[in-house]
């Protein structure tokens, strides 16, 4: 791995005992995008930028992307496709490099053209996968995304015959970003880290999101190592962290020990990289001033936090393994392993609607604030897990699932003197 590489500069970050923390930011002109990456350059913490992409170029309607900008329409973010190299070579002069990674985050089922147009910029660090950015985010058949990844990877790997060291991370750890229990999120982050080994990569970062409860995340992190020391120990890899993507507290108060809990859960389980919000996550796109304010404050965060610390063992990492395990053991080549396992239910996300998912697990928030399943469908989990309840999770309870960390945050910042919702003065 070249020291220049992703991976080489959060490995040199966690071999100096700091977390890399990173927005989730994606500006349609260039020259916005070129002051977001200078700001968050200029944030004095370590961090890696963001080139986050429009809905339009993800889905490859590149002629819609055209017509916009033609308009002077705003797009909700970076379209690298239809600018020319040179556009965004100029985005990233004088930022991009050795000292600040810059990573392109998309949400393409297919991202051939996505990945040509990063290399040609002089770009090398990408995210997604065959099922993660496939189930949650499109219709596309499994078996045509597997094939469009295979072919996406073989393209970053080209860059190791020039020198360079690509990176692409998992987005498996963030499947439908709430109510997937664990288990499930770590084996799917694994299998995809398996799909870019096979297929020429070297260097990746797996994916957990914050869930409900901070000891179910500790030890799911914790599985999600320990899962990756034995199926990829031949690659560099390292496991990035989101702070909760579902349904986000509505005070600043609430949305801030968020962030902060998810900062001291990446400490804890030596997460080395974070993916920030902010504290106008549920009301609007944060601006780029926003984005900056959460970077230092989990840095921050970061900097009190204590590593280590007792894990308990509920079963997590036996039902990844489990899994894995099971998924692997359908197909020598991991692609069509996937293919099979979605077919045969083997891996089936909850509350997923894509034509492909099976659709026959469930799971709710327990009264602890644990994620549990209650419908395991045909998931290789027999004698491993024992469903809640065979009853069918009827809307109220799923609204109560869907809002619990809403409500836990909001409800103790509300509990403190002087707490007020954003937005209200």
């Amino acid at each position: 791995m070249s020291d220049g590489s992703f991976g080489g500069f959060v490995a040199r970050a966690a071999a100096e005992g700091e977390l890399v923390v990173q927005p989730r930011m994606g500006l349609g002109d260039p020259a916005a995008m070129r002051a977001g990456l200078a700001a968050v350059r200029g944030s004095g913490v370590r961090a890696v930028g963001t080139i986050t992409l429009d809905s339009f170029t993800r889905v490859g309607d590149h002629d819609a992307v055209r017509a916009a900008l033609a308009a002077g329409d705003a797009l909700n973010g970076y379209p690298i496709v239809a600018y020319p190299p040179g556009t965004t070579r100029e985005v990233l002069r004088g930022l991009a490099g050795d000292a600040f990674p810059v990573q392109v985050r998309h949400g393409s089922a297919r991202p051939q053209d996505i990945v040509v147009a990063l290399l040609e910029a002089g770009l090398h660090a990408t995210e997604g996968g065959p099922l993660s950015y496939c189930l949650p985010y499109s219709r596309v058949p499994v078996a045509e995304a597997v094939r469009a990844w295979a072919e996406s990877c073989l393209l970053l790997a080209e860059l190791r015959d020039r020198g360079g060291e690509p990176h692409l991370e998992s987005f498996g750890g963030c499947m439908m970003g709430q109510l997937c229990p664990p288990g499930l999120l770590v084996a799917i982050s694994v299998l995809e880290g398996v799909f870019f080994r096979r297929h020429g990569l070297g260097s990746m970062s797996l994916s957990y999101a914050q869930q409900t409860h901070p000891g179910q995340d500790a030890e799911a992190v914790r599985a999600l190592r320990v899962l990756a020391a034995e199926h990829l120990s031949d690659v560099d890899w390292h496991v990035v962290l989101y702070t909760y993507m579902g349904v986000f507290p509505r005070t600043r108060r609430g949305a801030s020990a968020l962030l902060e809990q998810a900062a001291e859960l990446a400490v804890r389980t030596g997460a080395e990289r974070l993916i920030v919000k902010t504290t106008a996550e549920a009301h609007r796109i944060p601006t780029v001033a926003e984005n900056v304010a959460a970077l230092r404050a989990a840095s921050a965060a970061a900097a009190r936090a204590e590593p280590g610390g007792p894990v308990e063992d509920t079963g997590v990492l036996a039902e990844a393994r489990a899994i894995v395990e099971a998924v692997l053991d359908l197909a020598p080549d991991p692609g069509v392993a996937l293919v099979r396992a979605v077919e045969r239910g083997y891996l089936d996300v909850p509350y997923c609607l894509h034509p492909d998912n099976a659709g026959r697990t469930r799971a709710v928030v327990d009264r602890t604030g644990r994620l549990r399943w209650s419908r395991t469908g045909s998931l290789p989990l027999a004698g491993l897990v024992e469903a809640t309840t065979g009853a069918e999770i009827t809307s109220t309870e799923l609204l109560r699932s869907l809002s619990h960390v809403e409500r836990t945050f909001d409800d103790a910042a509300l509990d403190r003197v002087g707490a007020h919702p954003v937005g209200s003065g």
